[in-house]
């Protein structure tokens, strides 16, 4: 999801200000992060999704932005989507096909392994690292111990929400909340559990076992 497109760019001016102090940043696109050296060959093969330049300072000034959409689970949304295409009626057509939000894959299983590949870097480098989601993704979180300062985070959270727009049908992001954390803390929000005890591990093995084997 890009939010650029759904805001109108409004999420970048507010990462920007909060951490660049510009409100007007050059955005850049899928900058290569990691590459493979084969021979004397270097090929990209991870990038971040957009760098945020400071455009008027004499020290190159920068942030990274990792945008997290929340992905389905379910059937294919390509017959819903040519359905809105050419809907002439009032409010929105009922989805055709089964499916929900995947939280789990969107957060633990796609974002994390991100931020915990780019974050050590980036944070070694001396620059933040920024990402947005929106409300629904970021309830669906585990709670993370925030620190007061930009200068003590890795990570920096704008969670943004969504706000109809009169009677036109669509909506525009809203700046929600600001939060700010260390990798670590991040992911445990994002792991979102603790490890259950060993003995509640064996009995799970033990009534498997005992279903299995009957």
């Amino acid at each position: 999801m890009s939010f650029s497109i759904l805001g109108g760019g409004d999420a970048f001016s507010w990462v920007a200000q909060e951490l660049l102090h510009d409100a007007s940043p050059v955005v850049l696109s899928e900058l290569p992060f990691l590459v493979s050296k084969s021979g004397e060959r270097e090929k990209a093969v991870g990038k971040i999704d957009n760098v945020l330049v400071a455009p008027k300072t004499e020290r190159l000034s920068w942030c990274a932005l990792e945008i997290q959409a929340v992905y389905f689970s379910g059937r294919a949304m390509k017959s819903d989507l040519e359905l809105m295409t050419n809907w002439k009626k009032e409010g929105i057509p009922f989805p055709t096909q089964q499916r929900r939000p995947d939280f789990r894959s969107s957060g633990p299983k796609r974002l994390m392994p991100q931020l915990q590949i780019k974050v050590p870097t980036i944070s070694r480098w001396g620059k933040k690292t920024a990402v947005v989601v929106d409300l629904p993704f970021w309830n669906s979180l585990g709670e993370m111990t925030e620190v007061e300062n930009v200068s003590n985070c890795d990570i920096a959270w704008f969670v943004v929400s969504y706000q109809k727009k009169g009677d036109t049908g669509q909506f525009a992001l809203r700046e929600h909340s600001l939060h700010l954390t260390t990798l670590d803390r991040a992911v445990e929000g994002l792991t979102g559990g603790v490890p259950t005890s060993l003995a509640a591990f064996e009995g799970d093995i033990r009534k498997r076992l005992k279903t299995t084997l009957q």
